[in-house]
């Protein structure tokens, strides 16, 4: 590109972001540390606040430098535009701080990146795609980053948001609504189909040169509809007449890295089976996944067990079901070692109570653990199995707690 429309770009960009309000408060800027020389990478979905979250970080200081490659006239930008682009930045103002949004649109920004930290720079990125980043990372940037995870809004940010207060009737809204922003402001459905069909044919089909969208597009309505179950790929292979498991396992591992759907293993000490058994799917979030799929007006407990699973990812756990006799909804640990046994229930009640205990109590006797949890709507409750003690929690309860 010519310095002439590079700095065109800029100029545009530093007038628009100067109009641009702050934004409801990010609670991942508190965790960004700019003192060591670690580049810095936030990840996460489209539109679920990356963007905001890099400039409020920007705006905590009086000079830095900025530019977003989401700017559709910045589409011929090149690895090498980079030294035009720092000569700009100098002519306005030197600053060892330098922010780029959506960087993965241009190839070879990685070795860009390792020349300013050479050049003890402080640099933050963000991307939508954990496999192209953490691939172009572990070829330049080895050991010399830290990434974190941006998420559509938690609850505590809901509410800051809307300016309410915990209880059930704002988690309510939230339950039903989710945490994408621009979802929130509008209640416009359009915006989350929208969404899905921009992460859908940008960031799987094009991206990875597939051949049938309908397919993706398809699948991915199922796996909505189906988060909290337990799925092989044979068996989707066989419904989706995809021919093999290995195109299925490709199809939702590119789900995975545009943040869409997660898949949970199942417990075991055995890491070879652990393989072998079937996953489970979640979302990345309910207001998306209510909005594709339909069938949730009788069964919320499955959709209160997805938020539930967001908000661990959210804190950073390692997230695991049990099933051997009885089922365990999640196996919750950190660096490695177990911390907590926990089941989702919308509604605990007579018809259920059996089950949910039951269920509870022989994964807290296997994993040795003396306390276990059930998460509801709006229920507390203490209750004992074998002497472990089990804590009836309302979800919204515990995520004002975190």
């Amino acid at each position: 590109m010519l310095e002439l429309q590079i700095e065109e770009v800029l100029e545009y960009q530093t007038k628009s972001n100067k109009e641009i309000l702050e934004g409801t408060p990010r609670e991942i800027t508190d965790k960004i540390d700019l003192t060591d020389n670690q580049v810095k990478i936030l990840t996460g979905i489209r539109r679920c606040g990356k963007s905001t979250a890099l400039l409020q970080i920007a705006r905590k200081y009086s000079h830095y430098n900025y530019l977003s490659f989401e700017d559709p006239r910045l589409s011929a930008f090149s690895v090498n535009d980079f030294f035009k682009l720092e000569k700009i930045f100098g002519r306005i103002g030197n600053s060892e701080l330098f922010f780029f949004d959506e960087i993965q649109n241009v190839d070879g920004w990685e070795k860009y990146v390792r020349v300013l930290q050479d050049k003890k720079k402080r640099v933050i990125v963000t991307g939508s795609n954990a496999r192209m980043l953490s691939r172009e990372l572990g070829t330049s940037l080895t050991g010399r980053q830290i990434s974190l995870e941006v998420y559509p809004f938690s609850y505590a940010e809901y509410l800051t948001h809307f300016n309410l207060s915990s209880g059930v009737e704002s988690f309510s809204g939230y339950f039903q609504f989710g945490g994408m922003p621009e979802f929130l402001n509008t209640k416009n459905r359009d915006v989350l189909l929208n969404l899905y069909n921009d992460l859908i044919y940008r960031d799987i089909v094009v991206r990875h040169g597939l051949r049938n969208p309908k397919i993706v597009k398809e699948l991915g309505v199922f796996l909505a509809t189906n988060v909290g179950k337990e799925f092989s790929y044979s068996s989707l292979a066989k419904t989706f007449e995809l021919g093999s498991s290995n195109t299925v396992a490709s199809y939702i591992s590119y789900f995975e890295d545009a943040y869409l759907f997660f898949t949970v293993p199942r417990f075991s000490y055995s890491l070879k089976q652990q393989a072998k058994n079937p996953k489970k799917i979640y979302g990345i979030d309910t207001g998306l996944i209510t909005n594709l799929s339909m069938s949730f007006s009788k069964d919320r407990g499955r959709l209160l067990e997805n938020l539930v699973y967001i908000h661990l990812k959210r804190l950073g756990k390692e997230i695991f079901y049990y099933r051997q006799k009885g089922e365990c909804d999640f196996i919750v640990s950190e660096n490695s070692k177990v911390e907590m046994a926990v089941q989702v229930c919308y509604d605990l009640n007579t018809d259920n109570l059996r089950r949910e205990v039951n269920g509870l109590g022989e994964a807290l006797s296997v994993l040795g653990l003396n306390e276990g949890y059930i998460f509801t709507f709006n229920q507390k409750d203490e209750l004992e199995k074998d002497g472990k003690r089990i804590s009836v929690i309302p979800v919204w309860k515990w995520m004002e707690g975190e």
